[in-house]
C-alpha cells in the first residue's frame, strides 16, 4: 500500500458532455452524424483494423459496423436520467462533477433564450450542490447551434459576439450557483479535426478557415474571460487544452504548437489551466496501443506535462480529462491508479494541481467513432438505458475514500 495523502480541498470527480450523454440534441453534430452515418460504417467494413474487430467490441450494441453506431439519438439518456447518475457519482465518493451547458438547447434561434432549459441546467447543478458535488461547466464543448453554424461557426468573427452573449446569460442565470466555468474545450484538436483533418463538421480541410477558427477562438476566450468576470469577480475562470506525451524532442515545433501555443495566447485570460491527458504520441517508432481505440496510455506522461504547463504557465491546474477506452474493464482500474500516483508525484515536487476528473462517468457517443469506444466508469446498455457500476469504479472510489494505492 502506499499512501498519497492528497491535499485537503482536493477534487476528485469525473466529466461528461451535453452532447456525448444527454441525448435529443438538436446542433450542428446531429446533423452532420445523420448525413455521413452509412458511409462511415461502410467505411469501417472496408477497413478493419489489423487482426479484425474482437468480439467484446463486435457483441455490444452498437457495434462499429452498425450505421446507428455514429448517430447520437438517445444517447444516454442523461438529460432526464442526471437525479440518477448523480446519485452513483455520490455513492462513488466524487466531491466534483465537470459537464456541459448545450448552447443549442439555450439559444435554439439567434437571440431567444430558453428559459425552461435554463431551469433545466438549474436543476442540474442543484442536484450536484446537494450531493455534496462542485459543479466544473464547460460553455463550449464543441456543438454549435444550427443558425450559428449555418453563419459559418468559428470561421466567422461575428460568431465571438454570439458566443459572449450566451455565456453572458449563463453567468447572469448562476453567478451565485457556480463558482468554476471552462469557456472552451480543447480548441486547437477542435479545430485541427474541422478544418485540417476532416474528421469533424463542417469537414473541411482548409488551412485558411483552420486560421480563422483558431484566432477567433482565441478572441472568444479572451472576451468571455472578461465579460464573466465583470458579472461576478469571484469566477474561476478557465480553459482547457488536450496535451499529448510526445515521444521525440524532435518534434518540438509541433509539440509547442499543438499543446502550448493556445494556453500562451490566453496567458493573461485564465485563473486556472485545464489539462485532458490520454495518451503517449509516437513519432519514430510504432505505438504499442493498450486501448480499444488503439492509443498508447502512459501515465508518467502525466507527470511531465503537469510539470512543463507548470513551468511555462504557473497557474493553478485541474486535469478535468483522463480515461480509457476499454469495455472489458480489464485496464481502466490500473489506468486510474497509476496516473493519480503521477500526479500525487507532480504535487509533492511542488506543482499547484488541484482536482482529478476522470473522463468518463457514463459511457458515452465518442464523437466519430460512435458508442462502441467504452470509457465509463458507469458501463450503458444502450437499448435499455441501464447503468451497471464497473469494478473499476469502486477502486477509484476506494482511493478517493482512503488516499491510498494498492
Amino acid at each position: 500500500m502506499e499512501n498519497l495523502g492528497f491535499p485537503k480541498g482536493f477534487y476528485f470527480g469525473s466529466a461528461t458532455s451535453s452532447h456525448q450523454v444527454e441525448g435529443n440534441n438538436r446542433n450542428d453534430w446531429t446533423e452532420w452524424e445523420k448525413e455521413n452515418a452509412k458511409v462511415k460504417s461502410q467505411n469501417v467494413k472496408l477497413n478493419p483494423p489489423a487482426g479484425g474487430w474482437p468480439d467484446f467490441i463486435l457483441q455490444k450494441y452498437p457495434n462499429p459496423l452498425q450505421e446507428e453506431n455514429y448517430i447520437s439519438g438517445k444517447a444516454c439518456d442523461h438529460y432526464s436520467r442526471f437525479q440518477e447518475d448523480f446519485d452513483i457519482a455520490k455513492s462513488l465518493g466524487h466531491n466534483a462533477h465537470r459537464f456541459s451547458i448545450e448552447w443549442s438547447r439555450i439559444e435554439p434561434e439567434e437571440g431567444k433564450f430558453d428559459q425552461k432549459e435554463i431551469e433545466h441546467y438549474r436543476e442540474v447543478i442543484r442536484a450536484l450542490r446537494e450531493r455534496g458535488m462542485e459543479p466544473f461547466v464547460t460553455l463550449w464543448h464543441w456543438t454549435l447551434p444550427l443558425w450559428v453554424s449555418q453563419r459559418g461557426g468559428f470561421e466567422n468573427r461575428e460568431t465571438g459576439a454570439y458566443f459572449v452573449r450566451y455565456c453572458e446569460k449563463i453567468a447572469q442565470e448562476f453567478k451565485n450557483d457556480v463558482t468554476f466555468f471552462i469557456t472552451l474545450n480543447e480548441p486547437v484538436l477542435w479545430a485541427s479535426n474541422a478544418y485540417r483533418i476532416g474528421n469533424f463538421p463542417p469537414q473541411k480541410k482548409s488551412f485558411i478557415s483552420f486560421y480563422k477558427a483558431f484566432r477567433n477562438l482565441h478572441r472568444v476566450h479572451a472576451q468571455t474571460y472578461h465579460a464573466l468576470k465583470k458579472i461576478n469577480p469571484d469566477f474561476q475562470i478557465g480553459i482547457t487544452q488536450n496535451i499529448g506525451y510526445f515521444d521525440s524532442v524532435l518534434f518540438s515545433p509541433i509539440y509547442y504548437f499543438i499543446n502550448f501555443f493556445f494556453l500562451k495566447t490566453v496567458t493573461f485570460e485564465t485563473d486556472y489551466i485545464g489539462i485532458d491527458y490520454y495518451r503517449k504520441i509516437p513519432f519514430l517508432r510504432k505505438s504499442k496501443p493498450n486501448s480499444d481505440i488503439a492509443w498508447e496510455t502512459y501515465p508518467q506522461g502525466l507527470y511531465f506535462v503537469l510539470k512543463e504547463v507548470w513551468r511555462r504557465f504557473k497557474k493553478p491546474i485541474f486535469i478535468l480529462e483522463n480515461g480509457i477506452a476499454d469495455a472489458e474493464d480489464k485496464n481502466r482500474a490500473r489506468f486510474i491508479q497509476e496516473h493519480l500516483y503521477w500526479v500525487k508525484e507532480a504535487i509533492k515536487s511542488g506543482i499547484d494541481v488541484r482536482g482529478y476528473f476522470y473522463w468518463s462517468l457514463l459511457d458515452n457517443f465518442e464523437w466519430e467513432h460512435g458508442f462502441w469506444p467504452r470509457f465509463g466508469l458507469v458501463e450503458v446498455d444502450y437499448k435499455t438505458q441501464e447503468r451497471k457500476t464497473r469494478e473499476s469504479a469502486k477502486i477509484y472510489a476506494d482511493i478517493i475514500k482512503n488516499s491510498k494505492l494498492t
